[in-house]
């Protein structure tokens, strides 16, 4: 996986560990909009995650739960950051 420069810098300043983005490339919910995906835990992906590496993981991490990236088509990693409004399906 290739990670922009924008994204690094985005990933420094937003404090999200290396295990969240493993977590959300393993476990999150995938949604395509034109030009991207995004990925984030909706309630579905939280479950999942948890039956996989247990609960107290889960709540140790909980604040980094609201994270989302966003990786172009071509698979590039464009941005990271946590989201404080509802993610829309469409």
């Amino acid at each position: 996986m290739s990670i922009s420069i924008h994204a690094r810098t985005r990933m420094q300043q937003r404090g999200l560990p290396p295990l969240v983005m493993h977590w959300l490339d393993d476990f999150g919910r995938e949604i395509h909009v034109p030009g991207a995906t995004i990925r984030h835990f909706d309630k579905r992906a939280r479950r999942r995650l948890e039956r996989a590496v247990g609960r107290e993981p889960v709540r140790r991490m909980h604040e980094f739960l609201d994270a989302y990236v966003v990786y172009g088509n071509d698979g590039t990693l464009i941005t990271t950051g946590h989201h404080y409004r509802r993610i829309h399906r469409h």
